[in-house]
């Protein structure tokens, strides 16, 4: 299996399908995509390792992202004071000439994320911005959770008060007001810690995966087959709209994943930062025809 190699490879549009895992992809993909897939490996089991070894250098890259990691705040991912938790010293706008933050203006407050149609939206829109660019990407939130045909992401909704927040701190020089629970109340020095414990347990990745669920499911099917029926779901709501897109597309059309996802194997439930498993690395590689 070779390496990712996201920027050395050649493409004029790179679909990023977030936490899109190899196997679910490869079952379902020629339904909606002709191309040639390859299996590769990614530099990261989550976005801000992803990210932060992908783009090192100076790059022209029009980036449309629905992942409020990747933003155009300037604010370096070991400094967020939501969600990312990581000694990371990257910040996307340093790197990355024109990035349009999608998880603002495609958001959609019912769903908790950005669906495909904000990226498409977003795309027709800046059309301008992709003729000045070498090269676009547009990053999709899906298959990550949450899961559409639920209608009510939890975790993403989280973040978007955290990024509100440290907003509103930036602008005041100081504190904002924090409603956002106990983890958001620590200091910034204690809370990876505590996150760290969290995600060592196997049940609390569990109970996080289980705000995205049907309680009446898991009770049927339990957390795996739930969790993999709906991923599939909105890797496939995902793919009819990327299908549609890339008949507008004029160039060479890649679409790939900055990582994957896990449903109990070794013991490991969605994603987490430096989490080497096969799961979380091995993401598609397709070129499009």
């Amino acid at each position: 299996m070779d390496d990712q190699r996201f920027l050395e490879s050649e493409w004029d549009y790179c679909l990023v399908l977030d936490a899109c895992r190899y196997d679910v992809f490869e079952d379902v993909y020629d339904e909606y995509l002709d191309g040639d897939l390859e299996k590769r490996r990614s530099v990261g089991s989550s976005t801000p390792e992803w990210a932060s070894r992908t783009f090192t250098g100076d790059h022209d890259i029009a980036y449309f992202s629905g992942n409020p990691f990747i933003n155009d705040l300037g604010i370096p991912l070991n400094e967020l004071k939501w969600g990312a938790s990581c000694d990371y010293e990257w910040t996307a706008s340093e790197h990355i000439s024109d990035i349009h933050d999608v998880w603002k203006t495609g958001w959609d407050d019912d769903l908790g994320t950005v669906p495909p149609e904000g990226m498409t939206e977003a795309y027709r829109n800046n059309l301008d911005a992709i003729e000045r660019a070498d090269r676009t990407v547009l990053h999709y939130m899906q298959p990550h959770a949450p899961y559409l045909s639920r209608g009510s992401g939890q975790k993403l909704k989280q973040i978007q008060k955290g990024i509100k927040r440290q907003e509103e701190e930036e602008a005041e020089g100081g504190d904002a007001a924090d409603d956002g629970g106990l983890l958001s109340s620590l200091s910034a020095s204690v809370r990876p810690k505590i996150e760290s414990r969290l995600d060592d347990s196997e049940f609390a990745q569990k109970a996080g995966l289980w705000l995205e669920l049907d309680p009446k499911d898991l009770m049927t099917d339990g957390t795996r087959v739930t969790a993999l029926k709906l991923y599939e779901e909105n890797l496939r709501i995902a793919l009819e709209s990327v299908s549609e897109l890339v008949d507008e597309l004029d160039g060479d059309v890649v679409v790939t994943a900055d990582h994957g996802e896990a449903f109990g194997e070794e013991g490991v439930w969605e994603h987490h930062i430096e989490t080497y498993i096969p799961p979380l690395m091995e993401v598609p590689w397709l070129e499009v025809e």
